[in-house]
């Protein structure tokens, strides 16, 4: 089995559309995510199980960085060649994946919240396994 580890992301091509998110890959595969983000204020737990990713647009949406939580299926050299980054979590851990982006492992579920006064784009989470993917979009807690 080869070995999985951290991996950097690289820019990525982003396209928000009324039904979804297009994600455009640094190996030129062009990916949708249909349906509309549910908006989570404050923190979003995610399931346990669940593959985890998070994607932060610039102020223009029309570019993103996106990362895996705790994600060990893919190969490194994968996502080396996508783009897409990934870190691994221990649980207890917590770390900022992104400027204003924190990720926290409790027992086998992720935890992303973000603070808002940081960002100039927006946030989503997608959470999907071989059953189903949900799609989050995180904004700042109401004053």
């Amino acid at each position: 089995m080869t070995a999985r580890g951290d991996v950097p992301p690289k820019p990525l091509g982003v396209t928000l559309e009324e039904g979804g998110i297009y994600v455009d890959y640094q190996d030129n595969r062009r990916v949708f995510y249909n349906g509309i983000p549910e908006i989570v204020t404050g923190t979003l737990r995610c399931r346990p199980g669940k593959d985890v990713q998070v994607l932060v647009t610039n102020e223009s949406e029309t570019e993103g960085v996106m990362t895996y939580v705790n994600e060990r299926k893919t190969e490194d050299g994968i996502l080396e060649s996508s783009g897409v980054g990934r870190v691994f979590l221990d649980s207890g851990d917590t770390m900022e994946v992104f400027d204003g982006v924190v990720a926290t492992v409790d027992g086998l579920a992720v935890e992303v919240s973000v603070d808002m006064s940081v960002i100039d784009g927006r946030v989503f989470v997608f959470e999907e396994d071989e059953l189903g993917e949900e799609m989050y979009e995180l904004r700042a807690e109401a004053d």
